[in-house]
């Protein structure tokens, strides 16, 4: 069972879901212009062909400025991700706190929700170095299923359970060595530049 977890950072993550949500009209309405613009550069070129008019410099142009914008918000998007776009204004309580055996780490899983009633929802574990001033670190990330649980096989490797018994391709349980590993359903964190100094191994299902 999920139970309601109180906000953490909530003004903080209210900006970062903003400026997400700016990202992505922007990229839709630049992709919907560009593929206008590529249309009609095409016809022009075209014409400028058969009619012997002069060649669209300018829309070509525009056109390619299009391109590189849209490849621009993808870069970014793809290869500047960090955890801090986790939604965590509906953050629920997931498995832990548990601390490990000589009480060096403590792990804690939290649930996102996304999509309202037709959605679903997203599991994140972190993990707070008590001996470094109570440091944090997100170690993994996944949708989530339902059975969840969090067990230390010893001081620094840590088993996340994440499946659902009646369906075994769901399965996105896995152990992880605290400061070495982590975990990423869909991969963007092991592409994030930002993110490369925080392990030496990424996973993704």
């Amino acid at each position: 069972m999920i139970y309601q977890g109180e906000t953490i950072g909530q003004q903080r993550n209210i900006d970062v879901k903003m400026g997400d949500f700016v990202i992505i009209i922007l990229g839709f309405l630049l992709s919907i212009i560009t593929v206008i613009l590529f249309l009609v550069l095409c016809a022009r070129i075209i014409v400028s062909f058969i009619k012997k008019k002069p060649f669209p410099k300018r829309l070509l142009i525009v056109t390619l400025f299009g391109m590189v914008l849209i490849s621009s918000l993808y870069i970014y998007e793809t290869y500047f991700f960090t955890f801090n776009d986790i939604d965590r204004d509906s953050i629920q309580m997931g498995p832990g706190p548990i601390t490990s055996p000589n009480g060096t780490y403590t792990a804690h899983a939290y649930y996102e929700l996304y999509g309202g009633a037709a959605g679903g929802v997203n599991m994140w574990v972190e993990i707070t170095n008590n001996k470094e001033k109570d440091k944090t670190q997100t170690v993994y990330y996944s949708s989530a299923m339902n059975n969840t649980s969090l067990h230390w096989l010893s001081e620094d490797k840590l088993f996340i359970q994440n499946k659902s018994p009646q369906y075994p391709n769901s399965n996105r349980s896995i152990q992880l060595e605290i400061g070495k590993e982590i975990y990423h359903e869909n991969g963007l964190a092991c592409k994030s530049l930002l993110m490369k100094d925080e392990y030496e191994t990424c996973y993704q299902n």
